[in-house]
């Protein structure tokens, strides 16, 4: 069973709080599974609700006065029986079913049950909520795989990630053999990429057209969301989606208005852009005009790349035979845009919710620059040989202006150090994650005040 990093943090969360928990995310994910497999392993009864498959449950919570209402009626509706303290009531595609969010608080009041929600589409379809339950339910992200829970379930032992971790911590490099195995590992996940199911059929078969068939029925179900959307815009969803793959196969890898429209003005197709960041189908990364804390007050908004939820989904969008020439790291083949949306995935996926780059006629480009630990870090994305050639973060590096501390180079090669740049095997941005932020306890001395 392919195991995910959420999983032992919902069980922190049921054991701490009696509050609601919702899990947003993109499609195909892995959200179901993952709660389904806690809710049968923590509870005595655990209950499924769908809306999509059930739809006659959204009348559980229309015209409900309260919890005992909608309790009687969710009694009445399911055959699995109501046990106090002890069972886990799961509501699927809440999307389907907005009454719900807001009616959450009066069953967590209540107190009888625990509650779990879930669904796709969410930034979407309940963003204009305003009767959010705050206070009574948390909502978390959920991704693909990352590198990491990826390499488990392909076998990697925990002994050798943390001997990995120890080596990005200490900046020492890592055994030959195993970063020769790791790069390999790494251009499998470019191919496999993080959708739990190409993931499970590489295991069960090793078979990448296998894989491939899997991925592309996942980009359908995506075009099927798109066509749902509305009418008047799905046209330009569909072709911004179609065009993301080519537009990063591209020198500067940003998106380019006028190839959907030669008139096109951003204004008319932001709210296109929106919709597919919103249901995590699309990953923006804007330009910043400076690289300088913090990044969101110098963001450009209609300068952007597109990078892909998945890097699987991407590579299986490009021409045949490209799984091939990743898989056996063919250098004729310019891999940049690949790599970069991996590197875009993993960043999201360790909680960096914004993603910047940073772009300057004098300067030059930066892939991405981050805010960590209260400073500008900028990241350089190298997938050929001559990866200490990098003249824009020369530039910036010694700018006195921006203060830079650290860098990141991400490369095939295994670490080595020069100066304030840190030279990282691409395998390790598993390791670059937003610090969490410690209690920041204040008090105020009143005494004399009294």
């Amino acid at each position: 069973m392919i195991s995910r990093k959420i999983t032992p943090r919902i069980e922190h969360y049921y054991k701490s709080t009696k509050k609601a928990l919702l899990i947003d995310g993109a499609r195909q994910v892995g959200k179901t599974f993952t709660i389904r497999e806690f809710g049968k392993s923590h509870f005595k009864s655990f209950i499924e609700i769908n809306f999509i498959r059930t739809p006659e449950a959204k009348s559980i919570f229309r015209g409900a006065d309260g919890s005992d209402s909608i309790l009687l009626r969710l009694s009445a509706f399911t055959t699995q029986k109501l046990i106090k303290d002890d069972t886990l009531i799961f509501f699927d595609e809440v999307q389907e079913c907005p009454e719900l969010v807001t009616a959450i608080k009066f069953l967590v009041d209540e107190g009888s049950y625990r509650y779990i929600l879930s669904g796709s589409l969410l930034g979407v379809e309940l963003k204009d909520i305003v009767s959010a339950p705050v206070g009574y339910m948390d909502i978390w992200k959920m991704y693909p795989l990352d590198f990491e829970e990826f390499a488990s379930a392909i076998g990697v032992s925990s002994r050798i990630i943390d001997s990995l971790r120890d080596s990005f911590e200490g900046r020492k490099a890592v055994d030959e053999v195993v970063h020769k195995r790791m790069m390999e590992l790494f251009r499998l996940y470019l191919v496999v990429g993080g959708m739990p199911a190409a993931v499970q059929k590489y295991l069960d078969t090793n078979n990448i057209q296998d894989v491939l068939a899997e991925q592309q029925a996942i980009i359908r179900l995506y075009k099927v969301d798109i066509s749902k959307y509305d009418p008047q815009e799905k046209l330009y969803l569909d072709d911004i989606f179609d065009l993301i793959p080519s537009e990063l196969n591209a020198k500067n890898k940003r998106f380019i208005l006028k190839k959907l429209n030669e008139n096109a003005k951003f204004n008319r197709y932001e709210s296109s852009f929106l919709w597919l960041k919103h249901a995590g189908v699309a990953l923006p990364t804007y330009n910043v005009e400076e690289p300088v804390i913090p990044l969101k007050l110098s963001r450009l908004r209609n300068l952007f790349k597109l990078f892909q939820n998945d890097v699987g989904l991407l590579a299986s969008q490009y021409a045949d035979g490209l799984q091939l020439k990743i898989l056996s790291g063919d250098n004729t083949i310019n891999f940049g845009s690949v790599f970069e949306n991996y590197v875009a995935q993993e960043l999201y996926a360790h909680g960096f919710d914004d993603l910047y780059y940073f772009n300057s006629k004098k300067q030059g480009e930066l892939d991405f620059v981050i805010e960590q630990d209260s400073h500008v870090v900028p990241i350089e994305v190298k997938s050929g040989k001559d990866y200490e050639r990098h003249n824009a973060l020369s530039n910036v590096m010694q700018n006195a202006d921006y203060d830079i501390q650290k860098a990141y180079v991400l490369c095939n090669d295994n670490i080595s150090v020069k100066g304030r740049i840190l030279y990282l095997p691409i395998y390790m941005t598993m390791f670059i994650k937003k610090k969490v932020m410690t209690p920041l306890i204040y008090r105020v001395d009143v005494q004399d005040l009294k």
